[in-house]
């Protein structure tokens, strides 16, 4: 049971680090969008860099059950952590579905398109991108929960060292006063701003959950 469990525990590690890796390669292929010109001529590399993002949620789920597990999935902190968490990426899988797939999809129906069509397709345009704001929303609000809540888990529980937990509390702290001081996190300059200090912390949890393997 013993081997089990350590195998467990260096899979969930290996699949956060792995899907870190995958969040960080989106964000480096991710395009910038614009009118119905650019994005016909960013379809194949948006549909790649948000084919990416959906197959790392797989990898982080995992990944971040395992960080529960390691923590005490019968304890509150972590386990409503893992709730939050689960709900954050199916907003974000969500989003980059309509963002990477639906609208890549739309688009390539409308090329050579008339002026007066490509008016008409200007409300569209702007519901969509009202939808990716608001899944947008939810999987920051998640993620920073479920964040704050594994990092209070884990400098009460001193299962993993404690500097990542102050760590965790502290990017927390900085999204909340970024967005007091009207940071945008929901364009694309903000969220790659997040994602990257997300995955950093994500990386070395992942790291450390191997590490902790006796």
């Amino acid at each position: 049971m013993k081997n089990m469990n350590s195998g467990f525990k260096k899979g969930t590690g290996i699949s956060l680090i792995i899907g870190s890796v995958l969040m960080i390669v989106t964000m480096l292929l991710h395009p910038v969008g614009g009118d119905l010109d650019q994005l016909l001529k960013i379809v194949r590399i948006g549909i790649v860099s948000h084919s990416i993002a959906i197959a790392s949620i797989p990898f982080v789920a995992y990944g971040f059950w395992g960080l529960t597990r390691h923590l005490g999935s019968d304890r509150f902190f972590p386990m409503i952590a893992f709730s939050f968490m689960a709900f954050g990426l199916v907003a974000v899988m969500i989003a980059a579905a309509i963002n990477g797939l639906i609208l890549m999809d739309f688009v390539q129906h409308y090329e050579g398109a008339t002026d007066g069509t490509i008016a008409s397709l200007q409300p569209v345009f702007v519901l969509i991108r009202s939808f990716n704001h608001a899944f947008d929303f939810i999987y920051i609000g998640a993620v920073c929960v479920s964040t704050l809540f594994w990092s209070i888990g884990i400098i009460t529980t001193k299962l993993l060292p404690r500097w990542l937990g102050y760590w965790g509390i502290a990017l927390v702290a900085l999204v909340l006063m970024l967005i007091l001081f009207d940071f945008v996190f929901i364009d694309v300059k903000g969220f790659t701003l997040f994602i990257f200090g997300y995955v950093a912390w994500t990386f070395c949890t992942g790291y450390l959950l191997i590490k902790s393997d006796p």
